[in-house]
């Protein structure tokens, strides 16, 4: 048996494994969800801690980059909801 038939019979037994639970099509997450978490919330912590820098550095303009990046949080995350 030649790879190429090999390969074709694999994809074969794969598509019916999945036509039976679709859930096996899914990818795989590499990172475990309360990681990705974790590293999330640190991050947003420091962007949070910096723009509060900003704002006393800046003043006003600090303010409004602020309430952009804020404002574009808010909408990613009602995106990602949805």
């Amino acid at each position: 048996m030649s790879a190429r038939d090999t390969r074709r019979e694999f994809d074969e037994i794969v598509g019916h494994l999945t036509a039976e639970d679709p859930a096996l099509a899914r990818p795989v997450r590499m990172i475990p969800r309360r990681v990705l978490l974790a590293v999330l919330a640190v991050v947003a912590a420091l962007v949070w801690a910096g723009l509060s820098v900003l704002m006393v550095l800046w003043g006003a303009v600090g303010v409004l980059v602020t309430c952009v990046v804020v404002t574009a949080a808010i909408a990613v995350a009602v995106l990602r909801s949805r």
